[in-house]
């Protein structure tokens, strides 16, 4: 059986939704954020040395219990080992290169400017003497608007140009990698201006939201502000 180690709003939302599309069995353990530093709580380093998510332990396999974390590394073996083909382009296409790119895109270049946007704009509003509010707010505007916002622009820009005709982002049918895609471009959704700028990415999101299998992971995952 397979179990999903599920923080609240985050990653591993996106892996509860592949579970959904594969229709395999899988069971939920949940974990909650602290409520003050957001942070994962310390029980998941029990399951995986970082105490990140999401994680997967699978004690089905052949080969012995799997315990997996890394978005990209769970969603390449979920597919490889319960899609029956499904989800991922044959090996030695164009598709698949293209696949294989999306996967390591989503959180090698698309979600550091994202992360970096979120912590630059926390920074301004945390507990500091009153003299050094106006030194931080200087600082955090010059860095996002130099060198964060560019960024952001850059890459959503890139990925608006990138997705095909067919609304996907690898050839004509909806795979993993649109699955992998989803939380940055989610994430993009709050924290830019993806929703007056940029409607193909917009239609995106709204045709993966109504997808049943995501509307059945929110059910048995909770909240989930991303989705918002």
């Amino acid at each position: 059986m397979i179990t999903l180690h599920h923080l609240n709003n985050s990653r591993s939302q996106r892996i509860l939704w592949l579970m959904e599309e594969l229709e395999i069995p899988y069971q939920i353990k949940f974990y909650q954020r602290d409520a003050k530093t957001m942070l994962a709580p310390p029980e998941l380093k029990a399951v995986h040395p970082l105490g990140k998510s999401p994680v997967i332990t699978d004690d089905g396999n052949p080969m012995g219990n799997i315990t997996l974390a890394e978005s990209a590394a769970i969603i390449d073996y979920l597919v490889k080992t319960y899609g029956n083909g499904g989800l991922m382009p044959a090996d030695n296409t164009p598709e698949r290169i293209r696949y294989d790119y999306w996967m390591h895109y989503a959180e090698g270049s698309a979600m550091p400017p994202l992360v970096m946007k979120l912590i630059f704009n926390q920074i301004p509003k945390q507990k500091m003497p009153f003299f050094a509010r106006p030194i931080a707010r200087k600082i955090t505007e010059r860095v996002l608007g130099a060198y964060i916002d560019p960024q952001l622009k850059l890459h959503l820009d890139y990925l608006s140009n990138e997705l095909q005709p067919s609304g996907w982002f690898v050839g004509d049918t909806f795979s993993a990698a649109d699955i992998q895609l989803s939380f940055p471009l989610e994430a993009a959704s709050q924290r830019t201006n993806l929703k007056q700028q940029y409607p193909r990415l917009v239609d995106f999101l709204n045709r993966i939201h109504a997808r049943p299998a995501y509307q059945r992971a929110l059910q048995k995952g909770g909240a989930y502000a991303y989705a918002e």
